[in-house]
Order: structure tokens, then sequence, then C-alpha cells
């Protein structure tokens, strides 16, 4: 007679457990729990947000390490905002002056020369003569008022110089001597030459080159 054939003995739980809800890798009694929550251990003491890099930031809850931070204060790089050098002072009445003086004489034999060479005076010349002056002084002293009043005055000089220059071309080309022996020698009969062609058109030039200054001086302010 056969004898009935036993049953195959049943597989046994690997780790000696039962499986808890379908993990596989949680373990019987005995065994340690499954690792949760927060994967690099332990919070930051102190910190209930979970922020991995330490302390909370100050004045923010949300844990934001840079956070908290005041405008004004420096940079996590190093440095602040970048310095802004102040602007250069314009508002120097001496070297204002100085500078319409040196300009009006520069201005003034240039004028001279062209008036000499073509032996007539320029009525545009003049009112150039004194734009450059005010504008000149206005640049490097600013619009104070005592440079702009500085300048017109200097500009009617300078028209001045340039009608005596070209009064003085004009009798050193008669006369055959040099223009230097003229200016040095002469000068009396240049200004006398000078009151005896004066006329209307002579103290316009006179009234356009100081004009002329105060509009250069406004336009470079």
């Amino acid at each position: 007679m056969s004898q009935p054939v036993q049953p195959p003995n049943q597989p046994q739980q690997p780790y000696g457990g039962q499986p808890v809800e379908g993990n596989p890798y949680a373990g019987g009694p005995g065994q340690p729990a499954a690792p949760t929550g927060n994967p690099y251990g332990q919070q930051t003491p102190g910190d209930p947000t979970g922020n991995p890099y330490g302390q909370q930031a100050p004045g923010d809850p949300t844990g934001n390490p840079f956070a908290g931070q005041q405008p004004g204060q420096g940079t996590p790089f190093g440095g602040g905002a970048p310095f802004t050098p102040a602007p250069p002072a314009r508002n120097n009445i001496l070297l204002g002056v100085a500078v319409a003086l040196g300009v009006a004489i520069l201005a003034g034999i240039l004028y001279g020369a062209i008036a000499g060479s073509i032996e007539r005076e320029v009525g545009y010349a003049a009112v150039g003569v004194g734009f450059l002056v005010g504008f000149a002084s206005s640049k490097v002293g600013g619009s104070h008022p005592a440079v702009i009043g500085a300048a017109a005055v200097l500009s009617i000089g300078a028209v001045y110089l340039g009608q005596l220059v070209g009064i003085s071309m004009v009798l050193s080309d008669l006369a055959q001597i040099p223009l230097s022996e003229v200016i040095g020698d002469h000068f009396d009969t240049v200004t006398e030459a000078w009151s005896q062609e004066a006329d209307f058109m002579t103290y316009l030039f006179l009234a356009l080159g100081a004009v002329a200054a105060v509009g250069g001086a406004k336009k470079a302010g």
C-alpha cells in the first residue's frame, strides 16, 4: 500500500517575522525600525524648520540663511556699495576770474590780428571774443555773479585790446616800421589814433563783447 505524500515544508520568513504592511525591509520583533523623516539625521537643535544650514537666520521664521540682512550692509561675498566720488567743485571765483583774464588777452590779440589784416573790424569777431571769455570763466569758476561780471568787463578790455592791436598793425604798415616798435615806442600814438577813429560802431563792438560774455557764461552754467 502506498503512503500519502507529505506536503513540503512551508517557506520560512527570511528575517524571522511577518512583513509589516508590505514593507519587505520592516523587521519583526527585535529588528530595528525603518528610517523615516529627515534623511540627514536629527534636526538641528533649536531649528523647528529643519534648516540644513544650522541656526535659524535672525528675524526669519522660514529658516532662510540669507534673510535678516538690512539694506546698506555688506554683501555675503564681501564689500558694500561701490564708492561714488564727489563731483568736482566749480564755484572757484578766483580761478574763474584768472581764466577770464587769460582768455581775454589771447582772444583780444587774435581779434586785433584779424582786424589789422583786413583793416576793418568785424562785429561777429567781437561777439566771439566775449563769448569765449564768458564761457571759459564760467566753466571753471561757476555761475557766480562775480565771475560773470568779471567776464563782461574783461571782454570789453579784450575787444579794446584787439582794436589797439589792429591800429598798431595799420600804423606799422604805413610807417614801414616793426610792429613791436610801434607798440613799444609809439603806444601813445596808437591810443591817440584810436580816440580819433572811434565812432558809434567802435563802442557798439565793445558792448557786444560784454553781452556775449554774459551769454557765454550762462551757456556754460
